[in-house]
């Protein structure tokens, strides 16, 4: 039986990796996507969520969700990652269909009471939305089957501050509330997802399978790469939020610790994920250790069979 599965997701060009493989995957039941701030603003981010799914062909509630962290001030886009909208330099369609009528955290509340104890959701931006469904339900977590979070690291630093992951960083009291009273959470972060990563011929050969989805990464990918090669990374880019979504159904391809987290909100280090052993909140499953080529057969096995 597939996973049921909802993604919460600001796309974003991994994003897309991630969204793709997710409807590719016949182990995963994809049910929704719900969109929030981060690599674009959330309005792009939802425009962007329609555009995937239309690509690919598929039919899809997307419900769009909050504009701005809980307490601080709306950070800017992550544009020279991304691209002014998104997806590098891809021309961007206008998708035919609208969104949910009901915000992101209503939805997800919703959907985990209609569906309990059946769906894993998988954030792979800010935990603005998530945080957002705790405080209108708190069973919300006890209703899903568990939360697969693409954020943080414990031993590899940060990827836009020395300290700090940047899906944790854009909103690091959102952060702190989810692991301060969330449950059945596993952490893919850094310590992983910087080490799964793909070079341009990687996506050259996608294109080759899967000419109209696997074009669309390769045609992403290279602006993506562009801006690795311009900080000094040569060989690729990370496959952030992809790694998380294998992860999903792959925890086979994972090493995992249990570690209780706290995230700094204040100061220098703001956006750090810290282990500590006296907060007195749930263990969090954190991915240490990664087999690193079956992550990325697994990524480029199932996307290669999208038209």
């Amino acid at each position: 039986m597939a996973l049921k599965l909802i993604i919460d997701t600001d796309p974003g060009i991994d994003d897309a990796m991630a969204i793709f493989y997710a409807i590719a995957d016949p182990k995963i039941e994809l049910l929704a996507l719900t969109t929030v701030f981060g690599n674009v603003t959330t309005p792009q981010a939802t425009r962007n969520a329609m555009f995937l799914l239309e690509e690919a062909g598929v039919a899809l509630p997307v419900s769009s969700g909050l504009h701005q962290p809980r307490i601080l001030p709306p950070f800017p886009t992550s544009s020279s990652v991304h691209g002014d909208e998104g997806f590098g330099r891809l021309k961007l369609i206008e998708p035919k269909g609208i969104p949910e009528v009901e915000p992101a955290p209503e939805f997800l509340v919703r959907m985990a009471r209609e569906h309990k104890g059946e769906i894993i959701l998988c954030p792979i931006g800010p935990l603005t939305n998530v945080a957002a469904a705790m405080d209108l339900d708190p069973d919300f977590c006890k209703n899903l089957n568990g939360i697969v979070i693409m954020g943080g690291s414990l031993g590899a630093g940060g990827n836009i501050t020395a300290a700090a992951e940047a899906n944790i960083y854009h909103d690091p009291h959102a952060a702190e509330h989810v692991f301060k009273n969330g449950c059945n959470i596993t952490l893919v972060g850094l310590d992983v997802t910087d080490r799964v990563i793909c070079p341009r011929e990687f996506f050259q050969a996608l294109a080759l399978e899967s000419p109209r989805i696997g074009g669309m990464l390769s045609e992403m990918t290279d602006f993506y790469i562009n801006f690795y090669e311009s900080i000094g990374k040569t060989n690729g880019c990370s496959m952030h939020d992809p790694t998380a979504l294998v992860a999903c159904v792959n925890m086979n391809f994972f090493k995992t610790e249990l570690h209780k987290l706290c995230v700094t909100t204040s100061g220098d280090r703001i956006g750090e994920t810290v282990s500590d052993i006296n907060c007195a909140r749930s263990d969090v499953k954190v991915c240490v250790d990664v087999d690193i080529l079956a992550v990325k057969n697994k990524f480029f096995s199932n996307v290669a069979k999208l038209y």
